[in-house]
């Protein structure tokens, strides 16, 4: 049980709630905060003091005050308008985690929402119900407006869902669950759907499975180095000591130890002097996307405790004040910079796969094939890597840069944030692919040298995953064998397979 406190969520709490269904549970100290700051806008609205989005139309509808009498059909209005959203739903992960995202910030207190709202997301949560939320249409300002409307459609019973495996109508599921759906009052739609839940959700889910990946990278990659008798000075302690990188410290430190007892590897100058930049840079470049990450992390870690709606209701001074937490720059911006580390993963594991397959740089047999001519062999699984990094080029393009104005020019800066975050997990799946098929290509070079001489971690690893993917005796349909490699690296429990 994950109890919400407005301030305390964490990757850890994120991952059990969302991975693995546990339920979650409100703060009592939570509640009163909430209490307090609902008072202040009941408060208000009975003194008639003009508030934008409570008693006023949104965005550029902010000058049109709104009769006491149309407050609840101002914001029913609005979750309708708002829900705009195209394209693909989100997973179920993603539409989990905005939920248990948005219930912890309005536990904050500021957004001026009842609990009842709160208590309604938290019952969606603990009975797996998950709103089905298109993909497309967020421009990161005023957050993240049009898939937050289709989350709040599912919390009064309109729109549709995914439950007990099945894609329905709310309504329908609801009555299964023995649900009532809320009805939303003054503040509350703007309270649900102003803030920056959807970037922030696939970011979230972005970062637990980069974290996996980048040490299985290093795995595989210490695999390549042994089926091409690569050169572990390169990975010496004083070399990284001495540029003082520690990330790199950490890659190059990771990578001996996984090697430690390996008779595949060379001395410098045993067969050559240096290995070419792919292998022997590996701590250089993991250790920079491994920088990159930790930066992501501790700006969602910040964003999934953070207040983002506007206006915010400060019960202790009696005052709303209207302003920006909803300008999705910070999660945007660092959604840009983690697709340029994934793509650099994906890059430099693709050119090792061109060094295991190419018979021009290496001995291996040709394409790693059984039959070199009569057979391809992994041939076209390079060219596959190749177009998936090609097109996490594309996607690396920063979606922060644009700016589309909206709302008559009134807001007239965006983030384009959610693009960004979007891109981000697109380019990670495709880099898990990439990874998967080096596996496969330093698997077959390293039963050429002998698996009897790999290291003992590395050959814990190739046990294992030989348990899914089998040599290659002959041509087969390979895509079958990528994409199950893949979704086996995906689910590990641990980063290292274990």
């Amino acid at each position: 049980m994950i109890t919400l406190t407005g301030y305390s969520l964490t990757f850890q709490d994120v991952d059990r709630v969302v991975n693995r269904l546990e339920n979650v549970a409100i703060d009592e100290a939570a509640i009163k905060r909430v209490v307090e700051n609902r008072k202040v806008v009941e408060e208000k609205i009975a003194a008639k003091q003009t508030m934008y989005g409570i008693n006023t139309g949104f965005g550029k509808f902010s000058d049109v005050i709104i009769a006491e009498k149309d407050l609840a059909d101002l914001q029913l209005n609005l979750i309708r308008s708002h829900a705009c959203g195209v394209g693909e739903p989100f997973s179920e992960a993603i539409s989990r985690t905005m939920m248990l995202l948005r219930a912890n910030t309005l536990l904050r207190g500021y957004s001026g929402a009842r609990v009842e709202v709160v208590e309604q997301l938290i019952r969606f949560i603990n009975a797996n119900i998950h709103p089905v939320i298109p993909e497309q249409g967020s421009l990161g300002a005023s957050g993240d407006l049009a898939p937050l409307a289709h989350l709040t459609l599912a919390l009064i019973g309109e729109g549709e869902v995914f439950y007990e495996g099945e894609r329905m109508a709310t309504k329908d599921a609801l009555q299964r669950a023995n649900i009532e759906p809320i009805t939303l009052e003054a503040k509350e739609g703007l309270a649900l759907i102003n803030g920056t839940q959807a970037m922030t959700a696939v970011g979230i889910i972005a970062y637990l499975e980069m974290e996996k990946l980048l040490y299985q990278s290093e795995l595989i990659a210490s695999m390549t180095l042994e089926g091409l008798e690569g050169i572990i000075d390169a990975f010496h302690k004083s070399l990284h000591e001495a540029r003082g990188h520690k990330e790199q410290i950490e890659v190059a430190e990771r990578i001996r130890d996984l090697l430690n007892d390996s008779k595949l590897i060379t001395r410098q100058g045993e067969k050559r002097v240096q290995d070419a930049y792919s292998l022997r840079c590996i701590p250089q470049v993991l250790g920079a996307s491994w920088q990159t990450f930790y930066y992501v992390k501790d700006i969602l870690q910040t964003e999934m405790n953070a207040v983002t709606d506007n206006p915010l209701i400060f019960s202790d001074d009696d005052a709303v004040i209207s302003g920006g937490n909803f300008h999705g720059q910070p999660v945007a911006l660092a959604m840009d910079f983690l697709k340029i580390g994934i793509a650099e993963l994906a890059n430099i594991a693709e050119r090792r796969i061109e060094r295991l397959v190419n018979p021009q740089l290496n001995d291996l047999p040709p394409f790693l094939s059984p039959s070199p001519g009569l057979e391809s062999g992994a041939m076209i699984m390079q060219y596959s890597a190749a177009a998936l990094v090609s097109e996490n080029k594309t996607l690396a393009h920063p979606a922060s840069v644009d700016s589309i104005p909206s709302s008559a020019n009134q807001e007239d800066h965006v983030s384009m944030g959610t693009i960004a975050a979007r891109h981000a997990y697109q380019m990670l799946q495709n880099t898990r692919h990439v990874i998967a098929i080096e596996l496969i290509c330093a698997m077959e070079a390293v039963e050429y040298r002998g698996i009897d001489k790999m290291a003992t971690k590395t050959k814990q690893f190739y046990d294992k995953a030989r348990e899914i993917v089998p040599s290659i005796t002959k041509d087969r349909v390979f895509s079958t064998n990528m994409i199950e490699l893949a979704h086996w690296l995906k689910a590990a429990e641990e980063s290292y397979v274990d």
